[in-house]
């Protein structure tokens, strides 16, 4: 739900800036990658500590990499293989975000950080289920984008906590609700097939 309303409200900058983008003749395609480029350096920024800074470049990151989507739109190139790149890398850069903060934390072994290591575990499985019970229920044909934590809800969560310094109770937050997420998925999707027994 929350996920819909900002992409409603984001058009409005948006849509100008992918205009201009679609005016030098880029590819929605080099602006996913070009995205995903330069999450690696928001995980760097965040790998030695800079979690203020790295939180708010991962929110113009995050601006920057919704344009190809309405890039593709606008220019009438939509494919499924511009889909399929813009999902997978989405992951990618998930899961990049959590790894720089891993390395700055295992790097700080005299401030047991043991919990938040295990926390941020947790939660780059039920990030990772989350987009598979999606993918594996399109795979068998049930349209699937309910869930309490989508990606939009994740990042929002991890950049608050990042920008106030409230980094455990993110995690804490991200944690749970990411597996919950995935196992609502789940049960979304035995509804939606009626429960039908398996036959093989």
């Amino acid at each position: 739900m929350f996920s819909e309303i900002a992409r409603q409200y984001s058009r409005v900058f948006l849509e100008p800036i992918a205009r201009f983008i679609s005016w030098t003749g880029v590819s929605p395609n080099v602006v996913t990658v070009t995205g995903f480029i330069l999450m690696i350096g928001v995980a760097v920024v965040l790998s030695q500590g800079y979690f203020l800074l790295g939180g708010i470049l991962i929110i113009a990151v995050v601006l920057f990499d919704a344009i190809d989507g309405t890039m593709a739109r606008m220019m009438g190139r939509t494919s499924r293989f511009g889909a399929f790149l813009d999902s997978t890398l989405d992951r990618f850069s998930e899961a990049v975000i959590f790894l720089g903060i891993f390395i700055y934390l295992i790097t700080q072994k005299d401030k047991g950080y043991e919990l938040e290591l295990i926390l941020i575990y947790a939660t780059a499985v039920g990030s990772l289920m989350v987009s598979y019970a999606r993918a594996r229920a399109e795979g068998i044909g049930v349209p699937l984008k309910d869930g309490l934590f989508t990606r939009f809800e994740r990042i929002f969560i991890l950049c608050t906590g990042l920008i106030i310094n409230q980094l455990l109770p993110a995690l804490w937050l991200l944690a749970i609700f990411s597996n919950l997420t995935a196992l609502q998925r789940m049960y979304i999707v035995w509804q939606k097939i009626g429960g039908e027994e398996d036959k093989r």
